[in-house]
Order: C-alpha cells, then structure tokens, then sequence
C-alpha cells in the first residue's frame, strides 16, 4: 500500500515537473454550433481542427489532424436524464461518453467513462477552465486560462499517458456542455 501510495504521488510529481507533457492551446467561446476553431500547440502550430456542424438534431462536432484526416466525433446524446456527449474514434466506434452529475449542490462534478479502462473523473472549476482530468488519483491532463494571456484562450497539459485524442474530445464535450449559449 505504501509504495503505491509513492508511486501515486511520483506520478502526479512527473506530470507537474512537464516530463512527456504536450502542451495544447484552445479557444473558449468558440465552441458555438457551426464554428470552426484549430486546436494548436503551445507554439501557436495548428495540430487539430474542431469543426462545428449546423443543421443537426444533436450538437456535433468533428475534429480533424491538420492534414485532414478525421480524427474523433463529439456528439450529444439527446434524450438523456443526464447532459453527456459520445466520443468516437475516427471508425465511428464509441469510445467514451461525457457525463454532468445529476446533483452537485457545492460545484459541477463531471465524470469520462471510457469503453474500455477506468472512468475519469474532472476535479476543478470547470466553467473558469481551470480543472484537473485524474484517472484513479493520478492527474493525466490539467486545464488552464493562467498559461495564456489571450482573451478567451486556455491551456490543455496532456500526459504522457493519457490519450490526447480522447482526452481533446472530452474537453470539446466539457466546454460545449459548461457553456451551452457561448
């Protein structure tokens, strides 16, 4: 027990030291119905493109590699009890869903629940872009507005253990579901 505890916190220590880290730069407000946006790295290169499709029953939102290669689908799942939004890989293969808690009487609680792996849990201040992604205690991404002195543009750290597509996606559903009218 005591080792996994150490393990646990050399873990999360390596993610905060930057080791194996990606670094990604979003645009908030942008992920209106029909909008398009580049996801770029912390150097300003275009590494994916979101692309907001109108005219749709369910909110949906593609995301591309900059060659234009379909990379993931975030999509709502209408008729839910709960707000969540599917994720699939590039084959239409449901990868992930994206849940709002029911109740949370102090704050938002959001929960990924992978198709295969464990469940990951978003801790934070979700509608200021300032949360942590952990899967069973260890931090695999950390979103920030502090790393950007840009209006309406925050940070995504990605670990090296984490999968930066789904955990890209996520963030799409997350934005989209935190902030419907923007």
């Amino acid at each position: 027990m005591f080792e996994e505890r150490r393990d646990r916190r050399r873990a999360n220590h390596a993610f905060d030291d930057g080791e194996g880290v990606t670094r990604y730069r979003m645009q908030q407000k942008m992920l209106s119905i029909g909008d398009d946006f580049w996801i770029d790295n912390d150097a300003g290169d275009h590494l994916y493109k979101v692309n907001g499709k109108v005219l749709r029953a369910r909110r949906t939102f593609k995301i591309e590699d900059r060659a234009g290669h379909h990379v993931a689908t975030v999509q709502s799942r209408p008729m839910r009890i709960k707000d969540s939004m599917a994720i699939e890989d590039a084959d239409g293969h449901r990868v992930a869903v994206v849940k709002k808690a029911l109740v949370s009487p102090l704050r938002e609680r959001w929960v990924i629940k992978p198709e295969e792996g464990e469940e990951l849990t978003v801790q934070g201040n979700v509608l200021d872009h300032e949360y942590t992604i952990e899967r069973d205690g260890y931090k695999i991404a950390e979103v920030s507005k502090r790393w950007f002195r840009v209006r309406d543009t925050y940070g995504l750290d990605v670990g090296p253990d984490a999968d930066h597509a789904t955990v890209l996606a996520a963030a799409v559903a997350i934005d989209s579901m935190a902030h419907p009218g923007d």
